[in-house]
């Protein structure tokens, strides 16, 4: 049996960087990917620009260690990434005694498709990882 995802997309959101209690760095982006919009008889339409509308859904993607550290210092928001990782499911009780659910894709890999602006304003990213 296999688990495994795979998207392209661009980042919605500058990386959320942390170091846990125990010393591992995680990191949190958010990747948008879109598809074709389809009507109620599942044909595609365009929008009023005369494109072919698209409908975006947002994929929470967590990164662990070493690829943390290049996705928080490299990453930044608009940037096309692909993340290949695996689906995860967690389930926890909120303040109210709720139980909540989420989804999130935990990254294996994460590969830049588009240089990033960098976490500081004097970084142009010379020294980030070449891009294939």
């Amino acid at each position: 049996m296999t688990n495994i995802a795979i998207l392209t997309g661009r980042i919605a959101r500058d990386p959320d960087t942390r170091e846990t209690k125990g010393g591992t760095n995680v990191t949190g982006i958010t990747v948008v990917t879109d598809r074709p919009a389809r009507d109620k008889d599942g044909k595609t339409y365009k929008d009023e620009n005369g494109y072919t509308a698209k409908e975006s859904e947002f994929h929470r993607v967590t990164c662990f260690n070493g690829l943390a550290k290049t996705v928080g210092q490299y990453c930044s928001k608009g940037q096309l990434v692909s993340v290949q990782g695996r689906i995860h499911y967690t389930q926890w009780e909120d303040k109210d005694g709720v139980t909540r659910y989420g989804t999130e894709i935990l990254a294996d890999k994460v590969d830049f498709l588009s240089r990033g602006s960098g976490l500081s304003d004097d970084n142009d990213n010379t020294d980030a990882p070449e891009i294939d």
